[in-house]
């Protein structure tokens, strides 16, 4: 028998529920929707949640579309799965929670008696840590971006190998290799010897369908490659970015890229321009390295120094 929270499953069984991290501001339950999928063959554990930050919804939409499609008759190992991480930011629309303004990718490994977001995120790391594999799938908040999965162990983690060959199966063809903040679960999973990836799947309001099938396709590739499931993975070449040059804009205005999402770039190619509201021109910003546009702001109008876009720098392939 295999539980998440209420959810519990024998073998060749699916089960759903709710995982309990505390209570609400009226007193009642906060229970966050998960499901178990225990294969009727013994084999690994793959932990994947979705929403850790509550506005990043197209983790949300692959959950829903690979869930329906898993056949416990047909899988070895079991699969533990949080749709919803970050339930009080997602009700609300919002990035954090709004219980204590916290990024919850940013809480873990977290602490059973701690604050809303750190009881999230002991509850779900404990299941995580359980797992031979972690998939965390989120997407670029509301701003622009290529579809891509990021190892955040850093390069001389004692699991990179393994973190970048789980990025390289899972296939959106572009990877952020660099080293993340403290407390996001793909700094901490591989900590406790669990490869880790977060895959984010582009950038949208609401969700988008070309980034949930990147992610559907994704997830379905790991299962084939790690053996839940039976068939072959052909993993192609990834383009691997180690660095990120961000660009902000050194006047105010309105903003014109030279450039679409995922374009390699030169040193000196123009990437955007700046214009007053009438068109005339302000400023151009140019490329320092070489590189790929991976990121742009959503919104035209920016203040002098305000955030415009990034490109991925110190650029190969694996």
């Amino acid at each position: 028998m295999t539980s998440l929270g209420t959810a519990s499953a024998a073998p060749g069984e699916f089960d759903s529920g709710r995982l309990t991290v505390g209570e609400t501001r009226d007193g009642t339950t906060l229970g966050l929707p998960v499901a178990v999928v225990n294969g009727a063959r013994d084999g690994k554990t793959l932990y994947m949640q979705a929403a850790s930050d509550g506005d990043e919804l197209n983790g949300v939409g692959v959950v829903r579309r690979v869930v329906p499609q898993l056949d416990p008759a047909e899988i070895a190992g079991e699969i533990l799965i949080v749709g919803i991480a970050n339930l009080p930011a997602f009700r609300v629309a919002e990035h954090r929670n709004p219980i204590d303004d916290t990024k919850l990718n940013r809480a873990y490994p977290g602490t059973a008696d701690g604050s809303s977001s750190e009881r999230i995120a002991h509850a779900t790391f404990t299941a995580a840590e359980s797992a031979d594999l972690v998939v965390d799938l989120h997407q670029g908040s509301t701003s622009r971006m290529i579809n891509e999965v990021r190892v955040r162990c850093g390069r001389h983690h004692r699991l990179h190998s393994q973190c970048l060959e789980l990025a390289k199966v899972f296939g959106t063809g572009h990877v952020l290799d660099q080293k993340g903040p403290d407390g996001q679960l793909a700094r901490a999973g591989p900590n406790t010897g669990v490869p880790t990836i977060d895959p984010e799947l582009g950038g949208c309001v609401g969700w988008d369908a070309d980034s949930i099938e990147y992610g559907v396709t994704g997830v379905f590739n790991v299962l084939r490659h790690y053996g839940f499931l039976d068939g072959d993975v052909d993993t192609t070449e990834q383009v691997r970015a180690r660095e990120f040059d961000r660009y902000g804009s050194p006047a105010g205005g309105l903003v014109d890229y030279a450039v679409e999402l995922g374009d390699r770039v030169d040193a000196g190619d123009a990437l955007f321009d700046v214009t007053d509201p009438f068109g005339m021109l302000k400023a151009t910003v140019t490329a320092d390295r070489n590189g790929i546009f991976w990121r742009s702001r959503r919104k035209p109008q920016v203040a002098t120094g305000e955030y415009v876009c990034s490109v991925g720098a110190r650029v190969d392939t694996y």
